[in-house]
């Protein structure tokens, strides 16, 4: 009696266990292909911020989107990262990313890595900066990734 109610006990525990797993797909590594396509959006990203192509950048967004730049507050919601680009005039004239990482499981991914940048805001001098990023990506229903927290910080000091 005592050895079928330690087994029924060890039998219940193994079920729970199982019923708390998350389905082997959500489980699943990223494919090639998932690699690929965020690879993709990378570069496409830093095409379209080189061509100025805002609304192709605010398009690669998800519309939670959460911006967490150096030295400023967070920007929460794809509205206000549009706000902000909009009142801030400034142009991209060089930029190169360098992918680091591609990680993630089902449906999230991250991707870690650094880029060189040189922008003008306004009229004024162009700026150059060295930065790392990390972007976490979150899987569309329709298969395609979109960026839903961006954030980086700058290697370089800050001005005295």
């Amino acid at each position: 009696m005592k050895a079928r109610s330690v087994l029924l006990a060890v039998l219940s525990l193994a079920l729970v266990t199982l019923a708390c797993q998350p389905p082997a797909a959500e489980m699943a590594q990223l494919s090639d292909e998932d690699k690929a396509a965020i690879q993709n959006l990378v570069d496409e990203l830093v095409q379209a911020e080189l061509a100025s192509d805002w609304e192709a950048v605010f398009s690669m967004y998800t519309e939670d989107y959460v911006d967490m730049p150096p030295n400023q507050p967070a920007r929460e919601g794809l509205a206000a990262v549009r706000e902000w680009v909009q009142s801030e005039d400034f142009t991209v004239s060089e930029l190169t990313a360098t992918v680091a990482d591609i990680e993630g499981r089902g449906d999230l991914a991250y991707v870690r890595g650094t880029y060189s940048e040189t922008f003008t805001v306004g009229e004024g001098e162009p700026i150059g900066d060295q930065r790392k990023f990390v972007l976490i990506l979150k899987k569309e229903a329709d298969g395609s990734w979109r960026i839903a927290i961006g954030i980086s910080n700058s290697d370089l000091p800050l001005p005295e």
